[in-house]
């Protein structure tokens, strides 16, 4: 509806200059043949007087309507100029707004389902399985943990792998031993998820890392989730060891930033990115600068957009959801003016 508005005033102005053009194309004309009629009057001496009292007449009303004409023509292109720019400023707020709506749905879409992953972490760290794992420390209780685990999977397709770390930060079970044939006895003790969910207090808190490239899981994208795995399941017991989730990020994060409502134009000139704490593009609707670009991007609130160059910037700061503060992640999306 504003394209139709801008497209409509410019035709309005190309129309009306056409118009003023032609007037004085005319009135040229008409004071030429003014011009004409007083050479002829005055070649026929007094039988002429009163034709070139007419030509002068002729050629100062051409003269006055010329004038009219150029000034018609400064006032029209004025206020043509105004009306385009208004209208621009009118199109760039509105598709600023949008923009800036579907880059908070883009981020609260992600912070919906990862709150759901910081759900599932605290439940099956009660699971008795995986308590009996680490308080037994036996390979009957591993493996118990283990098969436990791969049904979990099977229900919940969002995750790449689980798997059971004691004390020590060594990786004792997982779901998917054969996809990721590196991960049992693996060294997670300097991983910054596993230290924090040692340290958590309660079975109510978790930790969570930003997402990576993880070496251990094929070096396939992941955000782990985790938390401390008590004694007896309670969630002031002792705690025994970690139980770490792997959230497959790339699918997941793909069919949000496809999945944003743009039009066929809009998609083609329209990037929609994810990006964390760090500015680091963690999605982008492009499929380039995954993980090693980060985006440039210089958010004054919350939530808004501004014009850089030939770009429409819109962002939004993820807002959280329920018991899920965030990560303090971005929608972004860079559109093409």
């Amino acid at each position: 509806m504003q394209d139709d508005i801008l497209k409509l005033a410019y035709e309005v102005s190309q129309m009306t200059r056409e118009k003023i053009h032609l007037i004085a194309s005319v009135m040229n004309e008409a004071k030429f043949l003014a011009i004409n009629t007083r050479i002829e009057a005055a070649r026929v001496g007094q039988a002429g007087a009163a034709f070139g009292l007419l030509a002068d007449e002729m050629g100062r009303i051409s003269t006055r309507i010329v004038g009219i004409a150029a000034e018609l023509r400064t006032a029209t292109d004025s206020s043509t100029d105004r009306l385009l720019k208004a209208g621009n400023d009118l199109l760039v707020r509105g598709r600023g707004e949008r923009l800036t709506d579907l880059a908070l749905n883009v981020v609260d879409l992600i912070d919906r389902n990862l709150y759901e992953r910081s759900c599932d972490v605290r439940w099956w760290a009660t699971d008795s399985a995986m308590v009996q794992a680490l308080e037994s420390r036996t390979p009957q209780a591993y493996q118990y943990a283990a098969d436990r685990l791969a049904t979990i999977l099977k229900s919940y397709t969002v995750y790449l792998d689980l798997f059971v770390v004691d004390p020590s930060g060594k990786v004792v079970a997982c779901g998917r031993p054969q996809t990721h044939r590196s991960l049992l006895g693996y060294d997670m003790s300097g991983e910054a998820w596993f230290v924090r969910a040692m340290r958590t207090q309660s079975g109510e808190d978790y930790a969570v890392a930003d997402v990576n490239r993880v070496p251990a899981l094929n070096n396939e994208q992941a955000a782990i989730y985790s938390t401390a795995i008590r004694a007896g399941g309670e969630a002031r017991g002792q705690v025994l060891g970690v139980l770490g989730i792997a959230f497959d990020w790339a699918p997941q994060a793909e069919a949000i930033v496809h999945g944003v409502r743009l039009s066929d134009v809009e998609r083609g000139q329209t990037r929609v990115m994810l990006v964390d704490a760090h500015k680091r593009i963690i999605a982008s609707s492009t499929g380039s600068g995954v993980s090693g670009e980060y985006c440039k991007f210089t958010p004054q609130e919350e939530r808004g957009y501004y014009v850089s160059g030939d770009k429409l910037i819109a962002y939004a700061h993820t807002p959280g959801y329920e018991t899920y503060k965030g990560l303090g992640w971005y929608g972004v999306l860079e559109s093409t003016l």
